[in-house]
């Protein structure tokens, strides 16, 4: 896979050791981690959970496991998108390439505006934080995105069809939890950061933004 990205003009560096990886992943120098379930010594999914403790560097995580309680684990503890192995080379660069705009390009449509505000909750578009009061809420790259499109028309329903389309960057898949996790990690920290709104299921559609009564 490293040869293959290489080849796409994607530098990157690759470890099978966790905690290299772990070191590599801390050190600044990169935009997003790869990151492989199965792995000796530490999983994936503690190697993510020792991650976030730290920093919000987008993460793709890999499993090859076939129940998919992995895959929500990893999206639980922070993932922002995962992948089954094996997986194509070209849907790796492309799945990779959506993480990437969602961490660092500003949706053009919100480019006219500087910040939104929803209850409690300042949304600064042009640097991608989120504050309460004066305090910065510590959300991933697709927490935000969701965040973003959830904002927009606060008390809109949108579904999760259109979330996963327009966030993840992919349709969604039968059985796919994805948006949910998202979205539930996401109402979470609304929450404890009292944000003074919340997002609400509308149930066998999708999910709104609404501000608190």
């Amino acid at each position: 896979m490293a040869e293959y990205l290489a080849g796409e003009e994607v530098d990157c560096e690759w470890t099978d050791d966790p905690e290299k990886g772990l070191a590599l992943a801390l050190s600044g120098r990169f935009d997003a981690a790869v990151l492989d379930v199965m792995m000796p010594k530490l999983d994936g999914l503690e190697l993510l959970r020792r991650l976030r403790r730290h920093n919000a560097l987008p993460v793709l995580m890999l499993s090859a496991r076939g129940e998919g309680i992995d895959r929500v684990g990893g999206l639980e503890l922070g993932a922002d998108d995962y992948l089954p192995k094996p997986c194509y080379p070209r849907e790796l660069l492309a799945r990779l390439h959506a993480v990437l705009r969602r961490a660092q390009t500003p949706d053009p449509r919100a480019q006219e505006e500087t910040e939104r505000r929803v209850g409690a909750l300042t949304i600064s578009l042009a640097r991608r934080e989120c504050l309460v009061g004066e305090r910065s809420l510590d959300l991933t790259a697709s927490e935000f995105s969701f965040l973003d499109q959830l904002s927009r028309n606060p008390g809109h329903v949108l579904s999760k069809d259109e979330l996963s389309e327009r966030v993840l960057r992919r349709a969604r898949e039968p059985y796919d939890r994805s948006v949910d996790t998202h979205i539930s990690n996401l109402r979470q920290k609304l929450g404890a950061a009292g944000a003074g709104c919340t997002i609400e299921t509308v149930r066998s559609i999708g999910y709104r933004l609404k501000a608190s009564e």
